[in-house]
């Protein structure tokens, strides 16, 4: 009868130690695991960070944009007076909002502001008034 306890605490010991072995191995992955999903969230959340602020010494910031693109259309009579299209710039991309009287002004508009140096893109949300 001793020796069938000794077998089954050596057997209970075995799946013991079994069972603790298999806990080691597996925690030993999970610092790999985290360490590779910590890689990867690292990098996909590179794509969200805020452009404005990267680029090269010489980006225009956006409120020198604004400036020069307004400059610009409040030199064009065909839009009316000045102020008639209203300027905004966020990331190099400027965004057009008004009423002129004509497609052809709208379409001056947005090629005029395309030339200003630091525009990347032109978002045009002019209005033609229909007389």
């Amino acid at each position: 009868m001793i020796s069938l306890q000794s077998d089954h605490v050596s057997k209970n010991h075995h799946k013991l130690s079994n069972s603790y072995t298999k806990e080691i191995e597996m925690n030993g992955h999970k610092p790999i695991y985290t360490l590779a999903l910590a890689s990867i969230l690292a990098g996909a959340l590179g794509g969200c960070a805020d452009l404005r602020s990267s680029g090269t010494q010489n980006a225009v910031p956006d409120a020198q944009i604004t400036a020069d693109a307004e400059a610009r259309l409040d030199q064009m009579t065909d839009l009316g007076p000045p102020g008639s299209v209203r300027v905004q710039t966020l990331a190099n991309v400027v965004y057009l909002n008004g009423v002129v009287d004509g497609g052809l002004a709208k379409r001056n508009a947005e090629a005029i502001v395309r030339q200003v140096p630091g525009v990347q893109k032109v978002v045009d949300d002019i209005d033609v008034a229909h007389k």
